[in-house]
């Protein structure tokens, strides 16, 4: 939900069935693997022709389900303590309130989504909760799905054997809200969010979020659907899925998405890079070692490869494999997400599993201590990932999901000029300038409404407190309205001119400069050159305007600190 579909009715239409078909018999080829996987495998699904033919099979056990529907004698709003009761009767009278199917989370409290005894095996999960935008129904923003740690045990262990923020469980990383569909994940228009995976458990099972945010959590609904059981076989693993980081990736050691000892099968990673250096990340290859091997067995060719595209990255969703989220190619604090599930490739282990990426890639000359780019450099970018798969016994991995205050991604933003403040007439030409709020910016915006091109511009000043190498850039607004600009810093020509024209509102970040300013005054000036053909106007939308650090390696080789930028101006990409 969002501040244009404020419903907190809205409901996802995708279905209730679990697409991995039934549990122990009737399964099609993928319901097969997928079926193996959780070691209840049967020789009379060896004659199944489809996974929907699965569906004419007879099922075991008997479906339940935990939800947040409102129940009778339950008080969730108005003054006074709150008053729950989730075992009792669903509520179905004609009051309005007992369509209040959702729950408010309090910052730094936990709330108990399900809380059931077994055997079973949990089939799907659904849940939505407002974004973090301010709207309606959360007039001062809300918790971002980054700041809410999913939790879920297992037969009363204490360690849970799922621990992730909400957001990157479900493949949603950097606390975005990103469409995803795929078989196990999906994220139908980036605000409902479900998942698939089987998840069995003996004793019981429980499954709760905490809010880390300084924020609530506003309307959480969800349905929890699960199969109560008799028995599960012995082997039958556990579904295990654990959260860890590296702000920035540990120089000299290849990143772990994954180290446990036993017996079980790795089925899938998602993974969030943010890029620190310019140029391309993704270069190093996943090196998986099984069974305590000293040399990964498995090797690959590359981080684009591994989650099976190639040539990069580029957004997009499919059953297997996807990137829900890609701001921009090359640049300095650049975003990218990915998921790679392996369905019908697991990666068995009898003994243990470590399964490693490499953080190399391209990088610029003054990154280099040769001063030249190339195409394999160790690279300090900041990593995050979340690790999926099934296991017998208790895993061995020591990961544990750190505070949301220390998953929010380093600040590197060594300075923040926000053009909002320079709405008045001396900082632009003809043509009027106000501030006004998008939903793509927390803070209000500057835009500027020249009627024609000529005599048209805008000038930010800014101050450089001491003398390191910086990135300039700025973060325009593109719409089917605006112009096109040229930048000059101090006079200096900065690159070509900006098309800020685009048929749809949007943000873009454009990099100007790798520099090392001179400490003192400055000043950026922004002059109108025309207009796209397809564009309306000769607008221009501003955010701000950033000094952005670039690794403290730059620094130290220090290779263009005494060079002229004036003279020769460059931009590493």
């Amino acid at each position: 939900m969002n501040a244009l579909t404020p419903d907190p009715k809205r409901r996802s239409a995708l279905p209730k069935v679990s697409p991995f078909g039934a549990w122990q018999r009737g399964a099609g080829p993928l319901g097969i693997a997928l079926l193996v996987w959780a070691g209840v495998a049967s020789p009379d699904l060896a004659g199944a022709a489809s996974l929907l033919e699965g569906l004419t099979q007879p099922h075991e056990g008997r479906s339940r389900r935990a939800t947040s529907t409102m129940r009778v004698g339950e008080v969730r709003r108005g003054g006074g303590e709150r008053k729950l009761n989730p075992k009792a009767d669903p509520r179905g009278d004609t009051d309005e309130q007992s369509n209040y199917d959702n729950f408010t989370v309090p910052p730094g409290e936990t709330h108990v989504l399900m809380d059931e005894k077994g055997p079973g095996v949990i089939t799907h999960i659904w849940m939505t909760f407002l974004g973090p935008e301010p709207q309606d129904w959360a007039k001062k923003g809300a918790a971002n799905h980054q700041e809410m740690l999913l939790r879920m045990y297992w037969d009363g262990e204490e360690r849970p054997a799922v621990e992730a923020p909400v957001g990157d469980f479900f493949a949603n990383c950097f606390g975005k809200r990103s469409e995803v569909t795929s078989l196990p994940v999906i994220v139908e228009d980036a605000d409902s969010y479900n998942c698939y995976w089987h998840m069995p458990f003996r004793k019981s099972a429980r499954i709760e979020i905490v809010n880390q945010s300084e924020k609530q959590i506003s309307l959480l609904y969800y349905n929890i659907d699960w199969i109560q059981k008799d028995k599960l076989a012995k082997d039958t693993p556990y579904f295990y899925a654990q959260y860890r980081q590296e702000y920035p990736a540990v120089k000299g050691k290849d990143y772990v998405v994954l180290e446990t000892t036993g017996k079980g099968h790795f089925v899938g990673t998602v993974l969030a890079v943010r890029s620190r250096s310019p140029s391309w990340f993704g270069e190093g290859d996943e090196k998986i070692y099984i069974d305590g091997e000293p040399k990964a067995s498995i090797w690959g060719t590359g981080t684009e490869d591994y989650f099976l595209s190639a040539w990069g990255l580029k957004t997009t969703s499919t059953p297997y494999f996807g990137v829900p989220y890609f701001d921009q190619w090359g640049i300095v604090g650049g975003h990218t997400s990915a998921y790679r599930w392996h369905l019908s490739d697991p990666i068995v282990f009898n003994k243990g599993v470590k399964v490693t990426l490499e953080h190399w890639g391209w990088i610029a000359p003054d990154e280099n201590p040769n001063y030249k780019a190339t195409s394999w450099n160790e690279r300090e970018d900041d990593y995050a990932s979340v690790a999926f798969w099934y296991q017998t016994g208790r895993p061995t991995f020591a990961a544990r999901a750190p505070h949301a205050r220390e998953r929010a991604l380093p600040n590197i933003e060594r300075s923040v000029v926000y053009a909002r403040d320079f709405a008045g007439d001396t900082h632009h030409g003809p043509g009027g300038a106000t501030t006004q709020q998008l939903d793509l910016y927390p803070g209000r915006q500057l835009l500027y409404t020249p009627k024609q091109a000529e005599g048209a511009w805008l000038e930010i000043p800014f101050e450089v407190a001491r003398k390191e190498p910086l990135r300039l850039l700025l973060t325009l607004t593109k719409a089917d309205d605006f112009g096109r600009y040229q930048a000059y810093l101090d006079g200096v020509k900065l690159g070509g001119p900006m098309d800020l024209f685009s048929a749809k509102i949007v943000s873009e970040e454009f990099h100007l400069l790798d520099f090392w300013p001179e400490p003192g005054p400055h000043k950026l000036r922004l002059e109108c050159v025309g207009k796209n053909a397809q564009s309306q106007g000769y607008y221009c939308g501003m955010e701000s305007l950033r000094l952005r650090e670039r690794r403290p390696r730059v620094a130290e080789m220090g290779h263009e600190k005494d060079k002229d930028w004036k003279k020769e101006q460059k931009l590493y990409r």
